[in-house]
């Protein structure tokens, strides 16, 4: 079993680097802001598995106070992304690559039906949005940027479960995407053919665009796998 900790990846990423459309915005509670930060964080490995939280830190570096810092921990907590350990502290957990076979077998299934259901429930307002995401993406594809091609991607992610008007699908499917997404970039500078698979989401958009519920199923459920061939091929 091969597991990860913070003496083994150093600390790296832009602390917003995933957070793609479902960042903070004008409204949000602080506790949800503390959340999406201190998990970008994690995700992009600024975080290194292994390492601890430190909350006063946060607090100075997000200008957040403590509740809202503790209530986005025990949230990140229930996702397994850092771990509670009683008179130690917490630590963000470590990532234990064996685990990939499992988590692309669920979310082949989470990923797929959440593009179904975009697909069907779109609104023409998502629909706008949906064709903005395309610029996004070859915006992305043509900038040689590894990091900005990741945001991009996971942006149509978190985009196709809002439009899935479920969330209970959506909050599933958003857990496993966060897991994958910290293996991800543990081996992200040895990814190659990266614009292209995230390119490939290009399609996916179109489908959800004109209402092919099927095809954008089928589009979710191929990137997933393609994905998953990727990473194998350089672990």
């Amino acid at each position: 079993m091969l597991r990860v900790n913070a003496q083994e990846k150093g600390a790296g990423g832009m602390a917003q680097a995933v957070s793609g459309t479902d960042g903070t915005r004008p409204g949000t509670l602080l506790a949800d802001r503390a959340y999406v930060a201190i998990r970008d964080r994690v995700l992009t490995l600024q975080l290194p598995p292994g390492s601890p939280i430190d909350e006063d830190e946060l607090i100075r570096e997000l200008g957040i106070g403590r509740t809202p810092i503790r209530e986005a921990i025990k949230r990140l907590a229930l996702e397994d992304l850092v771990t509670v350990y009683p008179r130690r502290g917490t630590f963000v957990s470590d990532i234990n690559i064996t685990d990939l076979a499992q988590i692309s077998d669920l979310r082949i299934q989470l990923e797929g039906h959440a593009a179904f259901r975009a697909a069907e429930r779109a609104t023409a307002a998502d629909r706008a949005e949906a064709e903005a995401l395309i610029g996004e993406l070859e915006e992305a594809a043509s900038s040689n940027d590894q990091e900005q091609l990741m945001q991009a991607d996971a942006a149509v992610h978190r985009f196709l479960y809002r439009c899935s008007r479920n969330v209970y699908l959506a909050g599933a499917a958003e857990r496993y995407l966060n897991l994958s997404l910290r293996i991800w970039h543990l081996v992200l500078d040895r990814l190659e053919n990266l614009d292209d698979s995230v390119l490939s989401n290009r399609e996916l958009l179109q489908a959800l665009i004109a209402g092919n519920a099927e095809r954008a199923r089928e589009l979710a459920v191929d990137h997933v796998a393609t994905f998953e061939r990727e990473m194998r091929s350089v672990l």
